[in-house]
């Protein structure tokens, strides 16, 4: 009988998803047991935010999924509208989602690139990379950062879009349009990728809800489940867009029963698809007008006692932050729910026993986790 011994993935980036670890026991090339790791990473957020000022915190959400930080800058700013009963301008809300979706659309070129890298597809995460780029150019342009932009904060956005964003967003639009066939090419049509990760990394769809898979990973299960349709924010209730969900994998083979790497990574670029779509509708529809809120001094802010739950829809699945004030400058308590502590923890560590050690690398990959979201 083979003896069982240990063996460490990470927490160097290469290695797992970011800063974070595993811990496997095998026997042979097959994983017993997993375990994962965290502590490598700034954290605490949470407790951070109770000792800072409301606006003060908007620089420091964005920390909490660096691939994906407006979704914090979103979520965090509708909890503070919600308790300060505003209404944000109709301008702020498109331009909102034309963020939002940019940085969906950036996500998912890094996960689906290094899906394929984990099983040998390097060419597919330098393109993930590069492509991703472009993307950063234009929150460049419009924010003044390539990573962090602290542009979504409560009553709308820091300011407006500059002339030519339209223009650079269109442009890198209709680029990555061209692309979409060379990534099916190379990725989703390519046999080896079919074989490597159809039926592979399973999670049970009659256990996929129970264990709290939501998001790209949770439609990947047969789930026609998307907060941007379910409870709409921003402009989603006036954009016109579908939800990829297995068995629906547009131009993609149905290659397994689903719920596998290979559906995953097929809805995460057919959800590129559906970001361009809503971004093109968004930038034609966006009315004129301000785009924040006329407010007292954002250093004296007073926001009335009470808690908020807001959830809005990430690249990794559902993200909600539970915000609750006693009437004073600073929040009491802020817990964040993200979708990477249930993916990476509870079902990495469930669906990992059998697995061929080869294989679960470009599963961690397709559960697509964020470890600050774990550490904060």
């Amino acid at each position: 009988m083979m003896k069982e011994y240990e063996l460490f993935i990470g927490p160097n980036h290469p290695g797992a998803t970011g800063n974070m670890s595993y811990r496997l026991w095998a026997e042979g090339d097959k994983v017993k047991r997993a375990e994962t790791r965290v502590g490598y990473l700034h954290r605490g957020f949470e407790k951070l935010m109770e000792k800072r000022l409301w606006m003060q915190n908007v620089p420091l959400v964005c920390r909490i999924c660096v691939p994906e930080p407006d979704i914090n800058e979103a979520a965090y700013s509708m909890a503070v509208e919600d308790l300060m009963g505003w209404e944000i301008p109709e301008r702020a809300k498109y331009i909102r989602t034309i963020i939002l979706e940019l940085a969906r659309i950036s996500s998912h070129l890094m996960t689906v690139g290094s899906i394929a890298a984990s099983l040998g597809i390097y060419t597919a995460a330098q393109w993930g990379i590069g492509d991703r780029d472009y993307i950063l150019d234009i929150f460049e342009e419009i924010t003044g950062g390539r990573v962090y932009h602290i542009y979504i904060w409560p009553g709308g956005v820091r300011w407006d879009l500059p002339k030519n964003a339209r223009e650079l967003i269109t442009k890198v639009l209709d680029y990555l349009e061209k692309r979409k066939p060379m990534y099916d090419d190379l990725i989703l049509n390519n046999k080896v990728f079919i074989r490597r990760a159809a039926g592979v990394g399973v999670v049970p769809k009659d256990k996929a809800i129970e264990w709290g898979v939501t998001g790209p990973n949770l439609r990947a299960a047969g789930y026609k489940l998307d907060f941007r349709k379910l409870e709409p924010y921003a402009a989603y209730d006036k954009i016109d867009f579908e939800i990829p969900h297995y068995p629906k994998l547009g131009e993609y083979e149905v290659v397994s029963d689903g719920s596998d790497i290979y559906t995953r990574t097929a809805i995460r670029m057919l959800e590129i698809v559906q970001s361009i779509r809503i971004i093109r509708q968004a930038l034609k529809d966006m009315p004129e007008g301000d785009v924040l809120l006329k407010q007292p001094q954002w250093f004296a802010w007073k926001v009335p006692a009470g808690y908020s739950y807001v959830r809005v829809e990430s690249s990794k699945g559902e993200f909600g932050y539970f915000v609750v004030s006693d009437g004073g400058k600073k929040p009491v308590r802020v817990h964040v729910r993200g979708a990477s502590y249930t993916h990476g923890i509870n079902v990495m560590e469930t669906i990992a026993p059998g697995l061929n050690i080869a294989d679960f690398a470009p599963t961690a990959f397709s559960l697509d986790v964020c470890p600050p979201e774990i550490e904060r």
